[in-house]
């Protein structure tokens, strides 16, 4: 989930692109297709013995044979509940490949999204995957709102690219297509989010006393539902969620995008400052399957390709 402001805009025609890619995927989505964790633990990672990058890992967690993943998984088509309940989607797909590479398993435990960073710091998680924008703010430790220090900050390993995207209930945009359309109205965002950022960057410029009606909430599952109750005018979410919302919610029945999607960032996996060996190994592991063809192949099934990476980069975010 981004959270940044003053980036680059996406260009319509990889916008569009993706919207297609996202659709076709969509039957297999809805399938739960390719689902880690209902596979075995031997299958979805291979021993430590004989994984080839296995010996990159801190020692404590090559012999616990898990990584532990916190994770907010509630945003459809990057990790989610399907319908039996089982954790699926981009993240969990990637890090399965990347598992077995390492001789590890990822176990993915939910979570909220503004308390992963929190959960890195306590050493609830070894690392947090969630859609998580890597933002200069946070590599610093710094709240993007009050642009004061809160913690010491994280490291990033890049694998994935995003903009943001705003929705409205289909057949309603209200002529909304910028965030600057949305002053005098109501929009509901999940809570940490550029989503959220960016509205309280906008409302601020609004005029004629116009501001814009911000409803925060913990996942994106919520601001969803708010919309789609008609009690606000026009939700936001990173690109895929949004079009995965709008091909999926209602039989594709309820949402429209409006507009073009801004603030493309990368995703990162996030990691504490203190843990260089892990964050090292991870980038070594994804480097590892964009070589092999295992990541394009994860892209793909979730039509996603318009924003895939060609390498892994460290704190590649700005």
């Amino acid at each position: 989930m981004t959270a940044s402001t003053t980036r680059r805009t996406t260009a319509a025609q990889s916008r569009i692109a993706a919207v297609g890619a996202i659709a076709v995927a969509g039957a297999l989505v809805l399938t739960g297709c390719g689902d880690q964790t209902k596979k075995d633990s031997n299958s979805s990672s291979s021993s430590a013995a004989s994984a080839p990058l296995a010996s990159k890992l801190p020692a404590s967690i090559r012999d616990a044979g898990v990584i532990k993943v916190g994770s907010d998984i509630a945003y459809a088509p990057v990790e989610f509940k399907d319908s039996s309940g089982m954790t699926v989607g981009i993240d969990p797909d990637l890090a399965d490949a990347m598992g077995k590479q390492l001789g590890v398993k990822f176990d993915f435990q939910n979570g909220t999204f503004d308390t992963l960073i929190t959960g890195l710091r306590s050493k609830r998680y070894d690392m947090a995957m969630s859609a998580m924008t890597d933002t200069a703010d946070r590599q610093n430790g710094v709240d993007a709102d009050t642009g004061k220090k809160v913690g010491e900050g994280v490291d990033f390993v890049d694998y994935f690219t995003a903009g943001v995207s705003i929705y409205t209930p289909k057949g309603k945009t209200q002529n909304i297509k910028t965030w600057a359309d949305l002053c005098g109205k109501k929009i509901a965002v999940q809570r940490g989010t550029v989503s959220e950022d960016l509205a309280k960057s906008e409302s601020k410029k609004c005029t004629g006393g116009k501001k814009i009606a911000i409803e925060s909430y913990d996942n994106d599952q919520q601001a969803q539902t708010r919309v789609r109750a008609g009690g606000a005018d026009a939700g936001s979410s990173d690109f895929p969620v949004a079009a995965y919302a709008v091909k999926t919610s209602g039989g594709g029945k309820d949402f429209e995008l409006v507009g073009e999607q801004v603030e493309a960032a990368p995703y990162g996996i996030a990691v504490a400052k203190s843990n260089t060996q892990l964050r090292d190994a991870l980038q070594a592991a994804l480097d590892a399957i964009i070589k092999n063809g295992e990541y394009d192949k994860v892209i793909a099934k979730w039509g996603v390709e318009a924003g895939a990476v060609k390498t892994a980069a460290v704190n590649g975010g700005k």
